[in-house]
């Protein structure tokens, strides 16, 4: 028996994300979203390059991502899903990375490695969002962690535009 799901994945290119983030280059840690299910679940995807900036000091010799901006993608990609599934609430608003727990790195990350951000909601809460995230190359697990984040209004009270 063939059962068909009805349910389409979206997906969010570079302007899309630029769109909704305020982050830019060189703190910018997604270059894509894909299999968007809403607020649910999603993929972002970054293209590991040695011209990045935090490359220069860890370590010259032998580049390595730091853990903490991989754990800041694993954000941007969950922030990014949750301003979209907001989109018909009016202007965006900001995000805020609230918490992470359970962090572990596996393998290290380096130039040339395309980064998966799989991160798939754990809970919800009015403005508030708990996410499980594993980050693969190749399909391995190089890091994982729960992160969570908050959807809030900028200091002047106004979404920002």
């Amino acid at each position: 028996m063939n059962i068909q799901s009805d349910i389409t994945l979206g997906s969010a290119d570079i302007l899309r994300i630029l769109a909704a983030l305020p982050h830019r280059y060189p703190f910018l840690m997604v270059d894509k979203i894909v299999d968007i299910d809403g607020d649910r679940r999603a993929v972002g995807v970054k293209n590991v390059s040695a011209n990045e900036p935090h490359f220069q000091g860890h370590f010259p010799d032998n580049p390595v991502m730091p853990g903490v901006l991989i754990l800041e993608g694993m954000a941007q990609t969950a922030g990014t899903i949750c301003l979209l599934n907001r989109e018909a609430d009016g202007p965006p608003s900001l995000v805020y990375f609230m918490t992470v727990d359970k962090a572990k790195f596996r393998k290290p990350v380096v130039p040339g490695d395309v980064l998966e951000y799989h991160m798939t909601q754990m809970t919800k809460r009015r403005n508030m969002w708990w996410f499980r995230g594993e980050a693969k190359v190749d399909g391995q697990t190089v890091a994982e962690a729960e992160v969570g984040a908050m959807i809030a209004q900028d200091a002047q009270g106004q979404a920002r535009k």
